[in-house]
C-alpha cells in the first residue's frame, strides 16, 4: 500500500511535547511541563482519534508531526510481521508502514479484551526518535534505522549475526537509548554485550561485557557529573560511561525467569526490580578516591515487586504499578524512596503503566481507563477516571504535539485532550 507523506508544518515550540523514546523526554517518565500544561481539576478527558494497532505492548514515541508505534500484521504471503508504523499526530492516518523481522515467537498468547495471563503476540519494544531518524530493536534483536518522514532503511544491524548475540526467553523486549550521537543496546555476545553505536550508521563507537540480557530497557544516569548508562542484567546492574563504555559499577540482583522494569534514577540512588519473587531494592553510587561504587539501602524480597510497569520518581517518592501478575487488581502505590515504605496503595489498576504530567499521575489501567491522580504522598487523590481502550493495555502513555496524550492497547491507538 502507498501512503501520501505529509510534509511537517513547523509548529510554535510551546506546541511541542515530544515523547522521543520510551521514558520520555527526561528519561524519567514526565513530561516537560513548559509543553504541557493541564487545565484546572476536575479533568476531563476528550477522545481526538483512534486508530487501529494490533498486536503488542509497544508504546507510542512523538516527533514533530508523527507518531511513532510497532504492531504486528501479516505480509503479502500470509505470515505475521512486525511492522513499524508512523501514524499523522492530528488525525490518526497512518502516513507510512515498515515491514521488519517475522513475530513467530513460538509461544501462543492471547488479545482478549479482558485482561488475562494469556500474554500475547506481538512487539514489545518501543522505536526511538531523533534527528529524523527513526530506530527500532526488534524482537530478533536487529536494530533498524529508518527515515523518519518516509520509513526507508537507512541501515540495519543483526546483533545475533554481525555480535555473536543470542536471544533470550520471549525475546527481545527492550528498546534502543538515544543518547548524545549514540544509539545504545545490548544483546550482543561475548566483549560485546553492551552496544553503543553511531546513530548515522550503525557504527560500533564501543562495546562491552559478558553480561546476559533481562526485558528491561536501560536508563541513563548523571551521578557525581559523569553521564552513564545503567543496565538490568541477569547478574544484576552495570553501569557504563556513556561516552565509551568504560565500566564504572555493578550491583548483584537476583533474576528468576524475566525482568522487565527499567532503573528508576533518583540522584545517586538506583531503585529495581522484578517478578517471580525476586522483589526489588535500592542501592546508593558513591565516588571513592575517583573510582564509583554501589551500596545497598535496602532490599524487600518478593516485596514492591514490578512485573514490567516501571515507577517514576518525583519528589522523594515513587508512583507506580506493583504487584505480579494481579491483572485488574494490582494497586498504584506510593512509595517513600529512602525508607522503602508504602505512604499509600490504592488497587484497582492491574499491570497498566503510568506517566507524569507537572504534579498529576496518568494512569492507564490494564482495562483501557485513563485515571487522573494527585502526585502527593499525604493520600490518594483522584482527579478523573474515564474508559478509553479496548484491549489489553500494558504500554507507556506518551505526549505529543497540541497538549495531546497518546495511549495504546493490543487492538487500539486514542490520542487524547484534556
Amino acid at each position: 500500500m502507498v501512503f501520501r507523506i505529509i510534509l511537517p508544518i513547523i509548529l510554535p515550540v510551546s506546541l511541542w511535547a515530544n515523547w522521543p523514546q520510551y521514558h520520555g523526554p527526561n528519561l524519567d517518565k514526565s513530561t516537560d511541563a513548559a509543553n504541557f500544561t493541564l487545565p484546572p481539576t476536575p479533568l476531563t478527558a476528550k477522545i481526538i482519534w483512534k486508530t487501529d494497532t494490533p498486536l503488542g505492548f509497544s508504546s507510542v514515541s512523538t516527533y514533530r508531526e508523527s507518531a511513532f508505534t510497532l504492531i504486528a500484521q501479516e505480509d503479502e504471503d500470509g505470515l505475521l510481521r512486525e511492522v513499524c508504523i508512523a501514524i499523522e499526530q492530528s488525525t490518526g492516518r497512518i502516513i507510512w508502514e515498515k515491514m521488519l523481522g517475522m513475530a513467530n515467537y513460538g509461544h501462543g498468547g492471547g488479545n482478549a479484551g479482558t485482561p488475562d495471563n494469556s500474554g500475547g503476540d506481538g512487539p514489545r519494544s518501543t522505536p526511538s526518535v531523533e534527528n529524523g531518524r527513526v530506530y527500532i530493536y526488534d524482537s530478533s534483536m536487529v536494530l533498524h534505522c529508518l527515515n523518519a518522514q518516509t520509513g526507508d532503511e537507512v541501515w540495519k544491524v543483526d546483533v545475533i549475526r554481525q555480535h555473536a548475540g543470542k536471544n533470550i526467553m520471549w525475546k527481545n523486549a527492550s528498546s534502543p537509548l538515544l543518547v548524545g550521537d549514540l544509539v545504545i543496546i545490548y544483546g550482543g555476545g561475548p566483549g560485546a554485550s553492551m552496544l553503543g553505536l553511531n546513530q548515522l550508521t550503525g557504527k560500533v563507537t564501543w562495546k562491552h561485557g559478558i553480561e546476559t540480557p533481562t526485558h528491561a530497557t536501560p536508563t541513563l544516569a548523571s551521578v557525581a557529573g559523569v553521564k552513564q548508562v545503567v543496565f538490568l542484567c541477569r547478574s544484576g546492574l552495570v553501569s557504563l560511561r556513556a561516552e565509551d563504555g568504560k565500566e564504572l559499577w555493578r550491583q548483584a540482583f537476583p533474576f528468576k525467569v524475566s525482568s522487565a522494569a527499567s532503573p528508576v534514577i533518583a540522584g545517586n540512588l538506583v531503585f529495581c526490580s522484578a517478578g517471580y519473587g525476586v522483589g526489588s531494592g535500592l542501592y546508593e553510587i558513591k565516588v571513592k578516591e575517583g573510582e564509583f561504587y554501589s551500596s545497598e539501602i535496602w532490599r524487600k524480597r518478593n516485596e514492591l515487586v514490578n512485573h514490567w510497569s516501571t515507577p517514576l520518581f518525583y519528589d522523594g517518592h515513587l508512583y507506580g504499578i506493583f504487584g505480579f501478575k494481579e491483572y485488574g487488581k494490582a494497586p498504584l502505590q506510593c512509595i517513600n524512596l529512602r525508607s522503602g515504605k508504602i505512604a499509600w496503595s490504592q488497587e484497582g489498576f492491574g499491570p497498566g503503566n503510568l506517566i507524569r504530567a507537572e504534579n498529576k499521575l496518568l494512569v492507564l489501567s490494564d482495562s483501557g481507563h485513563l485515571i487522573a491522580v494527585e502526585a502527593d504522598p499525604s493520600k490518594y487523590i483522584e482527579n478523573m477516571r474515564v474508559k478509553i481502550l479496548k484491549g489489553k493495555c500494558w504500554s507507556t502513555p506518551s505526549t505529543g504535539k497540541e497538549m495531546t496524550l497518546f495511549l495504546r492497547s493490543t487492538q487500539e491507538t486514542a490520542a487524547v485532550r484534556f
